[in-house]
């Protein structure tokens, strides 16, 4: 038996009674909270979500001009910014309060970022998140060892200090990521 095609369909809407040019302005929101959604879940494995989340409704605020305030994007940016800041400061900071060195602390800021680019390709993106964590830690432990001189039990405690900071820098860029993304998605509805 052969059934209609309107019949298979009649529960859809009529899309062409649909007035587009007055449904842009949600669609284009509904992009900006997906974007931001996007952007916190990046920011978790240790990618710039939060830029990402920006440079997205940049776009949308391209296309759809009466969405946003130029003084939205200062907000978004300040405190993408001071992510950033947060991120980089607290593998380093995280290694100085365990007693390292500032070799330790440079250390653990670039071991942080080999060690998440190496975590890539294992079990992504939880690889990321744990290289990144044993990156800090073996960085601030190569540094302290090697280039400070520092004896195996004072570099152990510094490795442990990085990588409890950068656990701690994963959260807070995830939280601050939520906040841009909140603040675009509250800027999309004024």
């Amino acid at each position: 038996m052969h059934a209609d095609w309107g019949e298979l369909v009649s529960w859809l809407p009529d899309f062409s009674t649909i007035d587009w040019a007055q449904s842009l302005p949600y669609i284009a929101a509904i992009i900006v909270i997906i974007a931001g959604l996007i952007g916190i879940f990046l920011a978790i494995i240790t990618l710039p979500g939060a830029w990402i989340a920006i440079a997205v409704s940049l776009l949308v605020w391209w296309w759809q001009p009466q969405l946003f305030e130029w003084w939205t994007f200062l907000i978004a940016i300040l405190i993408a910014g001071l992510g950033e800041l947060i991120e980089f400061a607290a593998s380093a900071l995280g290694a100085a309060k365990a007693g390292s060195t500032r070799k330790g602390a440079i250390g653990a800021a670039i071991g942080t970022l080999v060690g998440a680019i190496a975590g890539i390709p294992f079990w992504p993106p939880i690889g990321t998140i744990v290289g990144g964590v044993l990156g800090a830690a073996l960085g601030a432990f190569i540094a302290e060892r090697g280039a400070a001189n520092r004896t195996w039990g004072q570099a152990g405690k510094a490795s442990v200090g990085a990588a409890i900071g950068r656990i701690i820098a994963t959260i807070a860029k995830g939280i601050i990521a939520g906040g841009v993304a909140l603040v675009l998605a509250i800027a999309t509805f004024w």
